[in-house]
């Protein structure tokens, strides 16, 4: 990117149930500072960012005595905004991603496309409705919100996994490759690739 203006943005958003601050470089090298008040969420983005080789900052804290949903949704929003502001127009990228993540018995596959056409599919059967105090429920919500406000296709699906913490780790890991690999520049591409000429 020797030339080109950093793909970079910050995003802030305060309500009365959330205050949280984005921060995200996609040509990064894995840095992340994560901090949400909900530690296994900050353990999730943080591989999402060292796997995505995305920098990334997140500042946040909500209504968390009630219980962690609207940070997890919140932060979606949040970071969904950040990629949408840091991709602009969504030229000269390969626009699609697809990663395929083992973890001991869990294999996971996310697939994406920068389309503009916000969709989740969203295939994965977790058993355990817990991950420590984590519920597992909100990790749907996450990629909807992250899908909806980045304008992008998601395909998450377990292909096989039995213990929920490998399960949900597995899906962040392959979405961080998959997104990385979709925001990456495309050599020679000018625009955006699509035959209609716009995304």
């Amino acid at each position: 990117m020797t030339g080109q203006p950093p793909r970079k943005a910050k995003v802030e958003r305060k309500t009365k149930e959330t205050d949280i601050c984005v921060v995200l470089q996609l040509d990064g090298s894995g840095k992340a500072d994560i901090k949400t008040g909900v530690g296994f969420l900050d353990h999730m983005l943080t591989l999402f960012t060292v796997h995505g080789f995305f920098n990334l900052s997140i500042q946040a804290s909500g209504d968390i005595y009630i219980d962690d949903h609207h940070t997890v949704e919140d932060i979606g929003i949040c970071l969904g905004q950040a990629f949408a502001t840091a991709l602009a127009d969504k030229s000269a990228i390969n626009r699609y991603g697809h990663a395929y993540v083992p973890m001991d018995e869990t294999l996971a596959r996310t697939c994406v496309d920068f389309s503009n056409r916000p969709f989740l599919w969203y295939n994965v059967h977790v058993k355990d409705q817990k991950v420590g105090a984590f519920d597992t429920a909100l990790v749907p919500e996450f990629l909807r919100a992250l899908s909806l406000h980045c304008g992008l296709t998601l395909h998450a699906d377990l292909l096989h996994g039995e213990n929920a913490h490998h399960i949900i780790e597995a899906v962040f890991k392959s979405l961080g490759r998959a997104m990385g690999q979709a925001s990456s520049p495309l050599a020679g591409l000018k625009g955006a690739l699509s035959s209609k000429g716009l995304l």
